[in-house]
C-alpha cells in the first residue's frame, strides 16, 4: 500500500477584481441581488432622510428658534417627506418583495428580469435626481438650491412666483423617473404572483406575505400611475414657464455688465416683492 500523500484540490475561491464585482451587481437580473439592492439604497436615503428629520426636529424644538431659515426649513420638509415615501418606504418594501416572493411562491425569478433590473434602475436614478438638485437646482440662477415646495407640491406653490429656479423641475423629474420603476415593480410583483406559483399552489394555500404583496403591487399602480401623468402635465407646465425665464435671464445677461450683478434666486424674489 502507498504511504504517498494524496493531494487534493484547492476548494478556496480566487477573489475576482473588484470592478468585475461591481459589473456583476450593476448589470444582474437575479431577483435576490436586485432585492439586496432595493434595502441597500432604502437603507442609505433611510440615513439621508433621517438626518433632515433631525434638523427639522432640532428647528422646532422650542418657539422662534433660528436653527436654520424658514427657506432651508421648507427644502428639509420636502427632501424629507419625499425621500421617506418614495425612496425609502416603496423600495424597502420592493427589495423585500423581490428577494422573498420568488422564493415563497416556488418560482425561478421574478416574472420579467429584465423589467425589474430596469425598475430598480429607475428608482436609483430618481433619488440621485432629486438630490442633484441641491448643486444644479437653479442652473444659471447661481448656487443649488434643494425643492421647496412640500412633499405634496400642491399647486400654486410649484409656479415661479413661489419657486424660483429648477428646484421644482428636478422634484417633478424625480418623482416621474421613480415612478415608472416603482410601477414596473408592482407590474412584475402582480405578475410573478398569478403566473407563476408552483403546481398545487393556489390562491388560498398562498402565504400572508404573497398576498401582502399582491395587495401592495395592485395599490401602488392605482396611486403612483395618477401620480405619474399629473408628473408630466407639471412638467409641460413648467418647461412652458422656464422657456419665458430663460429667455429673460438671458436678456438680463447681455445686458449685464458686472458679473455681480446675477442674483441668487432668495434674492430676485425678495427683489420681485412690492415694497
Amino acid at each position: 500500500m502507498s504511504t504517498e500523500s494524496m493531494a487534493w484540490p484547492s476548494t478556496t475561491a480566487e477573489s475576482r477584481p473588484f470592478i468585475d464585482q461591481l459589473h456583476e451587481w450593476a448589470t444582474t437580473v437575479d431577483h435576490k441581488r436586485l432585492g439586496i439592492l432595493y434595502i441597500v439604497y432604502a437603507l442609505v436615503f433611510l440615513v439621508i432622510g433621517g438626518i433632515e428629520a433631525t434638523v427639522i426636529r432640532i428647528q422646532l424644538i422650542r418657539p422662534h428658534n433660528n436653527f436654520v431659515s424658514p427657506q432651508v426649513f421648507n427644502r428639509m420638509f420636502t427632501m424629507h417627506g419625499t425621500t421617506m415615501i418614495f425612496f425609502v418606504v416603496m423600495p424597502v418594501l420592493f427589495g423585500f418583495a423581490n428577494y422573498l416572493i420568488p422564493l415563497m411562491i416556488g418560482a425561478r425569478d421574478m416574472a420579467f428580469p429584465r423589467l425589474n433590473a430596469f425598475s430598480f434602475w429607475m428608482t436609483a436614478f430618481g433619488g440621485l435626481l432629486l438630490y442633484f438638485s441641491l448643486v444644479g437646482a437653479n442652473g444659471l440662477y447661481g448656487a443649488g438650491n434643494a425643492p421647496d415646495v412640500g412633499w405634496f407640491a400642491y399647486a400654486p406653490l410649484t409656479s415661479q412666483t413661489f419657486s424660483l429656479g429648477h428646484s421644482t423641475d428636478f422634484w417633478t423629474l424625480a418623482l416621474l423617473v421613480s415612478g415608472f420603476g416603482s410601477i414596473g415593480t408592482a407590474i412584475n410583483i402582480v405578475a410573478t404572483i398569478l403566473c407563476l406559483r408552483c403546481p398545487g399552489m393556489t390562491l388560498a394555500k398562498m402565504p400572508l406575505f404573497a398576498w401582502l404583496n399582491l395587495v401592495m403591487a395592485g395599490l401602488v399602480i392605482l396611486a403612483v400611475s395618477p401620480l405619474t401623468a399629473a408628473q408630466i402635465r407639471s412638467l409641460a407646465e413648467q418647461l412652458a414657464l422656464h422657456d419665458v425665464c430663460l429667455h429673460e435671464y438671458f436678456h438680463r445677461l447681455l445686458r449685464s455688465i458686472d458679473i455681480g450683478a446675477i442674483s441668487t434666486p432668495e434674492k430676485i424674489q425678495t427683489a420681485d416683492w412690492p415694497a
